[in-house]
């Protein structure tokens, strides 16, 4: 599986080395595919490409093309909750990649005879490989990183261990963050019998809130940065990030004082004699994780600027993070990814999946971009909450392209950095960002380590609530604290 894994990257390398090679204007499609890319400052900028080579502006696309995207986020939603026979299906990978190649083609299709060239090339290879590469590389490298040892299970420790992981999350993803912490959290708290509200905030919190400071944090911040959102943009979220996150913490420290004191007092005695320190397996992997942040942030083209006349140059980011993945595997002991319990199976679950997302939404994304003003969404909180509700159902990285694309619509902007330098326009790119990021947590599909997280729980015998219970959770903790941001942020 870990040769498939790295054989997977081969093969994004060498896609990145066509796009090198059309980006350099040796045949004539790549003459009118720089055309196309004109309005872009480089190639990572979402400003537009393929308009300049097409004279409608989107108007020429029927509203049925959204189809095969409102049928991908369907299946992803539905499947798995239908009957067991579909949700068996579903468990394959490989029926996942049919799916999103099937939906995807029909997108593919519809595009090509409308001339939109340009607009497929722009997102799959300067938008789905970037994202992808970087979901891999916080993945691979957080997957060679072992937390052992064994805590006194006490309120205390446990808000502390979630303090930590809600601001982890920003800076190695909330899917490292949650299978770095999941596995630890859970056998500090082995000997309590009352343990689903700590995984539950642990979802609420690392899974999803607090991913929301850097691009690195969550999907959609990464795919805002590379619309062009700058890297430091996102610290602007601390202070609705500090209010939620701070107001479920006190909640939960209240409620697991409350299960503390229901535990047998047998129980408790063993947790206290049973106590480890806590330790740290595979430290280089700290190493590979800091270069990760550090070409995200500082491999683009504010720090060279040669990106600007040469636009391949700006895959030096994810050559770059490749290496750090080869690293990562020649410099760590192959058993501390099984002390993990370490798959490749959630990453080839993303790539598969978004394969069909990215293309299947891009006539979304036109659609929404010419004809966002009609919708009748034009107000911070209706970005907020409409962005944050599908988040919670659907997948939120999808749902804040859109819902950017919508905004620059309504503006009547073509690209990010307009929507920065309006007061307005960044107000509306909050709300966007915390709704997307936030109201991932409403449900087990808002976002990909919501499930990881619960599948990793079931494991170790813990009986998580169903879909609708934990809906049930989510909707009486999570709805006022969204109402309260609304009241203070976005009215």
């Amino acid at each position: 599986m870990r040769n498939k894994f790295f054989t997977t990257l081969l093969l994004l390398s060498m896609v990145l080395s066509v796009s090198v090679w059309a980006e350099s204007g040796t045949s004539p499609s790549a003459n009118s595919l720089a055309q196309a890319e004109s309005d872009s400052s480089h190639g990572k900028e979402h400003s537009g490409s393929g308009e300049a080579s097409h004279g409608v502006q989107g108007d020429d696309l029927p509203v049925w093309s959204v189809i095969p995207f409102v049928l991908i986020l369907l299946s992803i939603a539905l499947l798995p909750l239908v009957s067991h026979t579909t949700a068996e299906w579903w468990e394959s990978n490989n029926n996942k990649l049919l799916l999103a190649l099937a939906l995807g083609g029909v997108s593919f299709g519809i595009l090509m005879a409308h001339n939109w060239w340009g607009k497929i090339f722009h997102t799959m290879v300067f938008d789905y490989i970037p994202f992808i590469i970087l979901l891999a590389a916080l993945f691979y490298i957080s997957g060679g990183i072992v937390l052992k040892g064994d805590i006194e299970a006490t309120p205390v420790n446990n808000t502390i261990f979630l303090i930590i992981g809600t601001f982890l999350a920003s800076f190695i993803g909330t899917t490292g963050a949650s299978m770095l912490l999941i596995r630890p959290l859970l056998k500090t708290n082995s000997e309590r019998k009352h343990v689903v509200h700590t995984v539950i905030f642990f979802i609420f919190l690392v899974s999803n809130i607090g991913g929301s400071l850097t691009p690195l944090g969550d999907p959609p911040l990464f795919l805002g940065y590379l619309q062009g959102v700058p890297f430091t943009w996102t610290f602007s979220l601390l202070p609705e990030m500090l209010i939620a996150s701070g107001l479920l913490l006190v909640i939960y420290f209240i409620w697991d004082t409350v299960m503390h004191g229901k535990e047998t007092k047998k129980d408790i005695r063993y947790d206290h004699t049973h106590r480890q320190p806590i330790g740290l397996e595979g430290q280089v992997n700290l190493i590979w994780l800091l270069g990760v942040i550090l070409s995200v942030a500082f491999l683009n083209q504010n720090y060279i600027p040669a990106i600007k006349e040469y636009p391949f140059l700006s895959f030096i980011r994810e050559a770059v993070l490749i290496g750090l993945i080869a690293l990562s595997k020649f410099t760590s002991d192959v058993k501390l990814r099984e002390k993990n319990k370490f798959t490749l199976h959630p990453i080839q679950e993303v790539a598969y999946l978004f394969i069909g997302i990215f293309l299947t939404m891009i006539p979304a994304l036109l659609l929404l971009e010419h004809h966002g003003k009609e919708l009748g969404i034009t107000q911070k909180w209706q970005f907020f909450w409409v962005t944050g509700g599908f988040s919670g159902v659907l997948d939120n990285a999808p749902t804040y392209l859109t819902f950017l694309s919508l905004a620059k619509g309504l503006l009547g902007f073509s690209d990010v950095t307009q929507i920065l330098a309006d007061p307005f326009g960044e107000q509306l790119l909050k709300a966007i960002s915390c709704g997307a990021v936030f109201m991932g947590a409403l449900t087990y599909i808002g976002n990909a380590p919501n499930f990881m997280v619960k599948s990793v729980a079931e494991e170790n015998k813990i009986k998580m609530p169903s879909f609708g219970g934990y809906v049930v959770y989510s909707f009486a903790l999570l709805l006022p604290t969204f109402l309260l941001l609304t009241a203070i942020f976005f009215l």
